[in-house]
């Protein structure tokens, strides 16, 4: 049995999804699993980081198990997983972590990985950490600007990234919880290219067939679309905002093999995921 927890989150969905299409038994973790919408075949058990007993229930008879944490000060999330995992024997454990989660200048939201990280390498279990870049997914926050027409906002000017599809994050996952060669591995993973919000508008242009447009944001600009587009609370945007300068600034342009190594293939382009993705922004 397989737990995959943030089950309906991002990367946890597209797990799930993997998951069950190979066969294996698996158990998604989420607070209301009355809403859950997982594939058929899949386990759903409530959860809750504030509820340790909830978590070591979810834990038992679980032989490997999927940690995605909300970023938060310290490792409180990281310990509570950990704890139900060691109470109930699990043997492996994948952390989804993020890049620069070793470099105090990412800021702290980004830094408190690290803290988890230790954690789950103290565990007593098999570990794997997997540190992806920046989503190709967070561009659908961009969605209802462009099917209005209107600029697409970019909080990091030209700074690049090496910008993944989740599904390819969602991949190292599966391998790392299924397969014995990636334990005591960090393994950080990006796209094929560093790439620029304008280049990511320009290659959305060309899916979408018609010309698309940027709007650099002021500080205050920013401030707003973190509340408004991700629903950052007041007390975490400063925090994302230094993370947001280090883009800017061009220190995030890392590109690895990593993905290529676990999954036998070259990452996916940004171009690939916009083509597969573009029904968000077209016009209804």
């Amino acid at each position: 049995m397989i737990l995959v927890t943030g089950a309906t989150g991002t990367t946890g969905s597209e797990v799930v999804r993997q998951l069950t299409a190979r066969g294996e038994k698996v158990r998604a973790l989420t607070r209301d699993p009355a809403r859950a919408e997982v594939p058929a075949g899949a386990e759903t058990v409530r959860g809750d980081y504030a509820d340790p007993a909830s978590l070591t229930a979810a834990m038992a008879g679980v032989t490997a198990a999927y940690l995605v944490c909300p970023p938060g000060p310290g490792a409180a999330h990281d310990t509570a997983l950990v704890a139900a995992a060691r109470a109930s024997g699990v043997r492996r454990l994948v952390k989804l972590s993020a890049i620069g989660a070793d470099d105090p200048a990412t800021g702290p939201t980004v830094a408190w990985h690290a803290e988890g990280e230790r954690v789950v390498r103290e565990s007593g279990a098999e570990w794997t950490v997997l540190r992806p870049t920046s989503f190709a997914a967070n561009t659908l926050a961009w969605a209802e600007a462009v099917r209005r027409g209107e600029p697409v906002p970019n909080m990091t000017a030209d700074g690049a990234s090496g910008v993944i599809d989740p599904r390819d994050i969602a991949g190292v996952v599966v391998r790392a919880l299924v397969d014995d060669a990636h334990a005591g591995r960090t393994y950080t993973l990006t796209g094929p290219e560093a790439i620029s919000v304008p280049d990511q508008v320009a290659v959305l242009a060309t899916v979408l067939g018609r010309p698309l447009t940027v709007r650099n944001l002021t500080p205050d600009e920013t401030r707003d679309f973190l509340r408004t587009a991700y629903g950052i609370d007041e007390t975490s945007v400063e925090d994302v905002l230094t993370g947001l300068a280090y883009l800017r600034d061009g220190r995030n342009t890392t590109v690895t093999e990593d993905v290529p190594e676990v999954l036998g293939r070259p990452a996916r382009t940004f171009k690939e995921w916009a083509e597969d993705n573009k029904r968000h922004f077209e016009v209804s």
